[in-house]
């Protein structure tokens, strides 16, 4: 990501967290606004051109948007238009980074980011489902539908906004990809970092409770907890968080100790 984009995902976040309108449809008219553009390499290019003036982008997406969106996602789209951006596809992804940030922000107490993850894992174990969902023959509303289908009624309307959206216009990434990067990104909103962990049994509450209060400690921000239920781990567990893996499963400890037996 160029220093241009970096720039200007600070200033449109700052907007949004600026603005007192945020709800649902917002972020529905920022989702359709990046797949207008991503549909259309003209338009994504005037507006991600820097050598025209911020005044005729904003101007252009006045005309283009303006008798679709709403008030508040006019003012959010004419906000991202007038920074600077390294690429036309960082302007769109950017785009698609404030729709999810968005749709945090109107679901209110919701766990988006846990189902965003357990989402992510239904596909992980269907081979099928990823395939589908990831084929760039496959027709986009259908895709949409299909989500639609598995999540209704399962999940909070933001959550299910998120995840139709992001399959519909996939850009070339991986669902899996996709759906890690919206948890990360719904986390960053509300001021946290997510957690993998990785264990043989079910966290109970008051563990999970634990866990979180030392990552939170050690890392210096709240963490929520994502558990991937492993045999293969036998006991203990192994943490990823951000980049960093922490190891304290049996098996590894099993795989330490024969290595150092063979050598």
């Amino acid at each position: 990501m160029g220093s241009a984009t970096t720039q200007a995902r600070t200033a449109t976040t700052a907007a949004l967290d600026a603005s007192s309108a945020v709800d649902l449809g917002v972020a529905r008219d920022l989702f359709a606004a990046a797949r207008a553009l991503d549909d259309s390499t003209q338009l994504g290019g005037a507006l991600s051109d820097s050598s025209a003036s911020p005044a005729s982008r904003e101007a252009l997406v006045r005309a283009v948007f303006g008798a679709v969106s709403s008030p508040a996602s006019l003012d959010l789209l004419t906000t991202i238009v007038q920074q600077r951006w390294s690429s036309a596809s960082d302007l769109i992804d950017g785009i698609d980074d404030l729709a999810v940030r968005a749709a945090s922000l109107a679901a209110g107490d919701a766990d988006v980011e846990g189902e965003l993850f357990g989402f992510s894992r239904t596909v992980a174990e269907n081979p099928e489902l990823e395939l589908a969902l990831g084929s760039r023959v496959g027709d986009a509303a259908a895709k949409s539908a299909l989500v639609e289908k598995l999540l209704g009624g399962r999940v909070s309307e933001a959550t299910a906004l998120i995840v139709t959206s992001l399959v519909r216009q996939p850009r070339d990434r991986r669902v899996r990809s996709l759906l890690s990067a919206a948890m990360k990104t719904v986390a960053d909103q509300r001021g946290r970092t997510v957690a993998t962990v990785v264990t043989a049994v079910p966290l109970n509450e008051a563990q999970s409770s634990r866990l979180a209060a030392a990552l939170s400690a050690k890392y210096g921000t709240r963490v929520s907890i994502n558990t991937v239920i492993d045999a293969s781990v036998v006991g203990g567990l192994r943490v990823q968080i951000a980049d960093d893996v922490i190891d304290a499963s049996v098996s590894s400890r099993l795989a330490d100790l024969r290595q150092r037996l063979a050598s």
